[in-house]
């Protein structure tokens, strides 16, 4: 793979100017060649989906759509896309994103930049790709938390016809009061009405498109109980475990790592696996757990499964790894039961 002589490249390059580049990178691998034809020997069925591996990209590295063809080239079995917002805003100010590599690390506080919904479904009509598509929607910077469940209608409603699923994203630490919405009231009341648009919608399309939720790994057990209970009380389709955590404990002392934001990468894994493993737990099947965080090698990636998650995801590894970790990953799962 040419990954390891372009990394020293990229690492030169501040983390988002050096993600931007990769983004354009991959926006021209998708046009230049044919659509990839997808392997489904390792398929599995998750969310009434059938899937052709169990690797994916998670959200974050292609907000707004631009590079679906360039990415379903590296061989996942499914991509998620977002977040989006009903409208488009730029996010916090930069500096925002900050690699750690002695901890094989990033923090970032990007606060959901992106040219709104709308510009990702044009996006999305666009692509070449047939494949699973996620779309990870969110609410706006400066919507009020109390109306925080207009703006996940609105986003829902537009990318219905043009998703394979859904997600929810509860968990970002870099919009203000959002995680909020993960207490016990707040996200009954927010899953009592995506439920209830998400049967409308299905009603109206003639199609069920499954909606997952995403959570936090800084939860407590009381407060993942709770986010099981309700769950299962609202029929959600999955949930994936996990996005980044706000804790430093496994980065104190390294450069950057008292920047404000999310942390990912190699420090994340053991909370959010045990988050991962709680959540199969209590869930017991009724519905699936998709595994994120943390994931650098095909033995993390066995380790996701083995906790108790159907897919995993992949995002910061990538930034360590190259592509050739999407293929380490899928094929250190094939065959798993």
């Amino acid at each position: 793979m040419l990954y390891p002589l372009v990394r020293p490249l990229l690492f030169s390059l501040d983390a988002e100017t050096a993600h931007e580049l990769t983004l354009a990178a991959l926006r021209l691998y998708g046009c230049a060649l044919p659509s990839a034809e997808i392997d489904e020997r390792d398929g599995i069925d998750v969310m009434g989906l059938r899937f052709p591996n169990r690797i994916g990209l998670a959200a974050g590295l292609d907000k707004n759509g631009e590079a679906i063809d360039g990415l379903a080239r590296l061989g996942f079995g499914f991509i998620e896309i977002g977040t989006i917002t009903p409208r488009a805003q730029p996010g916090n100010p930069r500096p925002r994103m900050f690699r750690l590599p002695e901890a094989q690390a990033i923090i970032n506080r990007m606060g959901f930049n992106n040219h709104g919904v709308d510009a990702l479904v044009s996006n999305v009509r666009a692509a070449r790709y047939r494949g699973i598509l996620g779309i990870n929607i969110g609410k706006n910077a400066d919507t009020p938390l109390e109306r925080a469940a207009d703006d996940y209608l609105l986003c829902l409603d537009k990318v219905y016809p043009h998703a394979s699923y859904v997600t929810v994203n509860i968990s970002s630490p870099n919009t203000r009061d959002l995680r909020q919405l993960q207490g016990a009231s707040e996200l009954d009341a927010l899953l009592g009405a995506l439920k209830a648009r998400q049967e409308a919608l299905a009603q109206s399309h003639g199609r069920y498109v499954p909606v997952a939720l995403k959570i936090a790994p800084d939860l407590t057990p009381e407060q993942i109980s709770d986010i099981a209970d309700a769950l299962r009380r609202h029929r959600i389709d999955a949930v994936i475990a996990t996005n980044t955590t706000i804790s430093r404990s496994k980065v104190q002392g390294l450069r950057y790592a008292e920047q404000q934001g999310g942390l990912s990468g190699a420090p994340v894994f053991d909370d959010a696996t045990a988050v991962v493993a709680a959540l199969a737990r209590q869930l017991a099947g009724e519905l699936p757990v998709i595994a994120a965080g943390g994931v650098l090698s095909g033995t993390d990636a066995r380790a996701k499964l083995a906790a108790g998650a159907s897919l995993v995801q992949l995002y910061s590894g990538l930034v360590y790894r190259g592509p050739g970790l999407v293929d380490e990953c899928i094929r250190a799962t094939s065959g798993h039961s």
